[in-house]
Parts: structure tokens; sequence; C-alpha cells
């Protein structure tokens, strides 16, 4: 895994669209295999369309035209958690999809005790949603993301969730102390915030950037 610097990156002081955590319905359960997954159905994206979404997870690198200022992209995605993301492995032929993997670094709630540092092959990146396997440390498979987009009249439907833990009998013994030790519900809970400010932030920018960076694509 590549090093890179950690901290938490000064809040970018630009206009954003942040949603609140009653925008969405969103809830934690734990699942038959003893997994914990903690769920989001977001309010409608206006404006931003599925195809919006595989691009944008495909070209997360570098910084765009904001508001008429250069920022790094993926703080502008959420500007006051977010602090580095790349791809750590790339296709053959250099694109993004399945078999390539991101590197994440964020705080949720800018709190260092919820410092996300992973990498994350992705498993699936099309118009029907995104699925990628957060490893901690870059060895440990404990997280698993999954995302559902469905065109709508007005934009996209987008739901997504986070699933903590692994399949067996081992983690429904050990969840407790797992959850006690590493990821609680306030974590998970701090989760959820973060992914609804961010994704709320789309409607700020992406259709915009979708279409300065593909004009040949109207």
């Amino acid at each position: 895994m590549k090093r890179v610097k950690l901290g938490l990156l000064p809040i970018l002081e630009i206009e954003w669209l942040r949603k609140s955590v009653d925008s969405a319905k969103s809830g934690r359960e734990i699942l038959p295999d003893g997994r914990v997954k903690y769920w989001i159905q977001h309010e409608i994206l206006k404006e931003v369309a599925p195809k919006m979404l595989v691009w944008w997870f495909q070209n997360l690198e570098g910084d765009i035209e904001y508001k008429g200022k250069h920022y790094n992209r993926y703080h502008v995605w959420h500007p006051e958690d977010h602090v580095h993301v790349s791809y750590e492995k790339r296709k053959e032929d250099g694109s993004i999809g399945p078999g390539a993997v991101l590197r994440i670094v964020e705080y949720l709630g800018r709190q260092k005790k919820y410092l996300v540092n992973v990498i994350s092959p992705i498993e699936k990146l099309d118009e029907d949603g995104f699925i990628h396997n957060p490893k901690l440390y870059g060895l440990l498979p404990l997280a698993r993301m999954e995302y559902r987009f469905q065109q709508t009249d007005d934009g996209t439907y987008y739901e997504n969730c986070l699933i903590v833990g692994w399949k067996g009998f081992s983690f429904r013994f050990l969840r407790p102390i797992f959850e006690f030790l590493f990821f609680d519900k306030k974590h998970g809970y701090a989760w959820i915030k973060h992914n609804i400010e961010e994704v709320g932030q789309f409607q700020n920018f992406l259709p915009d950037l979708y279409r300065k960076e593909n004009e040949n694509l109207r």
C-alpha cells in the first residue's frame, strides 16, 4: 500500500449542499449471518443520472473547476472529511472497473478516532450500482460497500450500505467485542451522516462537471 499523508485537511471553504441525516431513511440491522449492516436510502438526486455516477467513480483523481476556482475533486465531494483518494491499481487497459483497487483516506465527522485508511478492490461498477470491499491495513477484508442506482424521471434513486464483519460463526461470537474495540454504533452512525452529506453534494457539482468533461458524450 502506497504511503499517503493521513492528517486532516483544512476545511474547504466552498458552497456545498450539506443534507441532514433526516433527509434520508437509514438504519442498522444484524444480518442472518451475523454481520452488521448500516443502510441508507437517499433522497432522489435531482439532475444526476446513473451514467454520471459511474463516470465519477472512474475519475476520482485530480482537480476540478468549481464556482470559478480549482480544487481537488475528492475534497469538493466532502469539504470537511475527505483527505485522499487514488487508484492503487487499474485494470490492464488502464481503465477503472471490476479488478481495479481504490485507496481511500478520510475522517468521518473530522474525528481522528474515525479514520478511514483502506484499500478497496472494486467488484462491480455499472449503471445499476457499485460494490467495493475495503480491507483494513490493506490486508483484512472486514467490510463491504454496496451501492444501487436507479434512474427516475427527476434524477437517480440512490441507496447504499456498509456491511461490517465476516461471514461465519466466529464473527457472530466475536461481534460484541469487535464492535466495542473497532466499530461501535456511534462509528456506524458517523458513517451514515458522512455518506448522506457526500451523496447530497453530488447535486451541487456533478451534473455540471460531467457536461464540462464529456461534451462529446451529450
